[in-house]
C-alpha cells in the first residue's frame, strides 16, 4: 500500500478494519491480555498507528511493518515513563502455570532494546564502512595497523580528538582525503614520523570523532586524556 491509496481510504475504516493488527502487535509487546476500554496500552498503541498513517512513504518499505515498529518504540516509552512496575503473564488456563510464568515486563523491554541497538549499530557499522571507502580504508586493514601499546593508543585518541576539533585540518582531509601531517606535527608537538607511522589508524579515529552519526561505535572508546592535550 502507497500513501496515495491509504489517503483515499476513510482513516476511521482503516484503523478499524486494523485494530486487529494493533491489538496483536500490542500484546506481542505487553505478553498480556489487554481490554479497549480499559488499558492505556492500547490507546498509545492507537495513537501510534494514527501517527504511521500520518508519516508513511513508500520509501519507509512495508507500511505494516513501519507501523508496527512505531507502536513499539512508543509502548517502550509510555513503559519507560511510567512509575510503576506491573507483572505480566503469559496465557494459561492452569492456576499453578500462571504462578510459575510471571514476568517482569522490562524482561521484555530489555530484550526487545538490545534487538533494536544491535540492529542499529549493524546499521552504523555499515555506514562507517562506507565512509572509510572514500578514504580508501578499512576496518580490516585498520586492525591490522592498530596499537598494541595502550600508551600509544591512548596517544592516538587524544591526538585524533585535537584534530577533530580543528576546523582547518578537518577541511584539508575532506577535500583531500588525506592527513595534514605536517600541521598535526605543529599543533599536537609530535614527529612528523610518528604520525605518518599511524596515519591510517589516525585518519580513521578523526572521521569517527568528527561525526555524530555513529554513537554506538564511540561508545567503545575510551579516551585517556593526557596532561598535552588537556
Amino acid at each position: 500500500m502507497n500513501l496515495e491509496q491509504m489517503k483515499k481510504v476513510n482513516r476511521d475504516d482503516f484503523i478499524k478494519n486494523n485494530k486487529n493488527f494493533i491489538y496483536t502487535t500490542t500484546y506481542k509487546v505487553c505478553k498480556k491480555n489487554l481490554h479497549w476500554e480499559n488499558d492505556d496500552e492500547l490507546s498509545i498503541a492507537l495513537i501510534a498507528f494514527n501517527k504511521a498513517c500520518d508519516t508513511y512513504d513508500d520509501n519507509k518499505g512495508n507500511f505494516f511493518s513501519y507501523a508496527s515498529v512505531l507502536i513499539k518504540n512508543s509502548l517502550i516509552d509510555f513503559f519507560k515513563k511510567s512509575k510503576d512496575t506491573p507483572y505480566l503473564i503469559f496465557d494459561s488456563n492452569n492456576d499453578e502455570e500462571k504462578n510459575n510464568h510471571y514476568i517482569d515486563y522490562k524482561v521484555s523491554l530489555n530484550q526487545y532494546e538490545i534487538d533494536c541497538e544491535n540492529k542499529n549499530r549493524g546499521e552504523e557499522i555499515m555506514l562507517f564502512t562506507q565512509q572509510l571507502k572514500k578514504y580508501k580504508l578499512d576496518f580490516h586493514s585498520l586492525v591490522k595497523s592498530s596499537p598494541s601499546h595502550i600508551d600509544t593508543r591512548n596517544n592516538l585518541l587524544n591526538l585524533a580528538l585535537i584534530c577533530s576539533k580543528n576546523e582547518d585540518i578537518l577541511t584539508y582531509i575532506k577535500t583531500k582525503k588525506l592527513l595534514p601531517i605536517t600541521q598535526i606535527a605543529l599543533i599536537t608537538n609530535n614527529r612528523k614520523k610518528y604520525i605518518e607511522k599511524w596515519r591510517r589508524y589516525i585518519l580513521t579515529l578523526v572521521i569517527l570523532l568528527s561525526s555524530n552519526d555513529f554513537p554506538y561505535i564511540k561508545s567503545y572508546l575510551n579516551i585517556k586524556v593526557g596532561d598535552n592535550y588537556e
